[in-house]
């Protein structure tokens, strides 16, 4: 009998995720049935191994974003965007906005990443200390995310504020009641309805003017399908990689050798940023839903059965990766899950490896003897493995 926590209690990733349980699961259950929520919800199937969320994913149809949601917690049609779509309203809702995100499109925007950078650390270097998270991590993916949507950057800081209520509802810093995740996202419609009045009128080049003026299937998106485009960006544009960086910068901390090693040789910082993905990946979890009957890892599936991918547990499966405990900033051949793969594959992949990269590269030129000076606060969430407040000092 396999016993393992409660995974779908967000207090189970309180301190980090639970490796030790996955990977029993990897070995012995790698398609596991997990009997209800600890908020009462239904039963789900844990997926645990690389090789089957890849297949997972691959069949979007067999395996749906739209029925049922991507939450643990069944939320059909209560998010109607990209990331709750199948084939192929999928495709053609991206198609919006792709052609912002392609390598040539964010390699040109590295320039004015730099100028922000240092915008950035020029703050913190008066001072000697920061909370690593709020004043730098969380700073140049707000700003850009802002600029790309065409949002005055006066209102970066509503954005940090309203994700952290939407997806820090499991957070008692950010959330006491779940209404209140629900009021953050009614403030941030209100603002994106505000700023679509003045784009139908003005279309810019910017995200927002294409979501507004793009045609899917014929027709424009109305109100409700355009706000929660709004929202995924604004959110999925800062969140995950505020993380990233504050999570690789934990680990360098945690590992001194190999920020020493970045230092000497800074070209080794993109297969860095890779592990860091790897060891400590932003996103939990996402769900898919059966749409018939079917069989994987030797377990029947049967229609309308939850799926639950866990992409930490991929990212360490033996079968794929070699040592996948040690965090190796040279590893070789890290095809990580931590983008998703498939149809779902992170729309914002090139821009987050851009920023982590420049403000990595920024940190190791201007940040000397870094160390923490307090607690380091995690997000309490069973969706996402963030940290809230990380206080620390340095030289310069």
């Amino acid at each position: 009998m396999i016993e393992i926590p409660d995974i779908s209690h967000p207090d189970t990733f309180e301190h980090g995720f639970p490796h030790d349980a996955f990977r029993e699961l990897r070995r012995e259950a790698p398609v596991y049935w997990n009997e209800g929520t600890y908020d009462g919800g239904r039963g789900f199937w844990i997926i645990s191994r690389y090789e089957t969320i890849r297949t997972i994913s691959r069949q979007p149809m067999l395996f749906s974003s739209a029925v049922g949601g991507t939450s643990i917690e069944d939320r059909e049609g209560d998010f109607v965007s990209m990331i709750t779509m199948d084939p192929p309203e999928h495709r053609q809702n991206r198609a919006l906005v792709s052609s912002g995100f392609t390598p040539r499109e964010i390699a040109a925007q590295e320039p004015h990443h730099r100028e922000i950078v240092k915008e950035i650390l020029d703050k913190v270097v008066a001072r000697g200390e920061c909370d690593f998270v709020v004043d730098v991590a969380a700073e140049l993916p707000l700003r850009v995310i802002a600029e790309l949507l065409g949002v005055p950057q006066s209102a970066c800081h509503d954005i940090f504020d309203w994700s952290n209520r939407m997806i820090g509802n499991q957070d008692d810093e950010y959330v006491v009641e779940f209404d209140q995740a629900r009021e953050a996202a009614e403030e941030m419609f209100l603002f994106a309805n505000r700023l679509a009045e003045d784009r139908l009128a003005n279309p810019q080049n910017d995200l927002t003017s294409a979501i507004l003026h793009g045609e899917v299937g014929g027709r424009r998106l109305n109100t409700m399908e355009f706000d929660f485009f709004f929202l995924l960006l604004a959110i999925a544009g800062n969140e995950t990689t505020r993380n990233l960086i504050s999570q690789g910068m934990l680990l360098l901390l945690d590992h001194p050798e190999a920020l020493a090693k970045l230092r000497a040789r800074p070209e080794l910082l993109p297969g860095a940023i890779e592990e860091m993905l790897r060891f400590r990946s932003p996103v939990i979890y996402m769900r898919r839903t059966a749409t018939e009957d079917t069989e994987l890892e030797g377990q029947k599936i049967r229609k309308g059965d939850a799926l639950v991918m866990y992409y930490p547990s991929a990212n360490r499966d033996e079968g794929v990766f070699e040592n996948p405990d040690v965090f190796d900033i040279e590893r070789k051949n890290n095809h990580h899950l931590a983008f998703e793969v498939g149809e779902h594959f992170c729309l914002g992949t090139h821009l987050a490896r851009l920023e982590t990269r420049v403000m990595f590269e920024g940190i190791l030129e201007r940040l000397h003897d870094i160390e923490l000076v307090g607690e380091v606060s995690y997000l309490r969430s069973n969706l996402i493995d963030g940290v809230k407040h990380m206080p620390m000092k340095f030289s310069v």
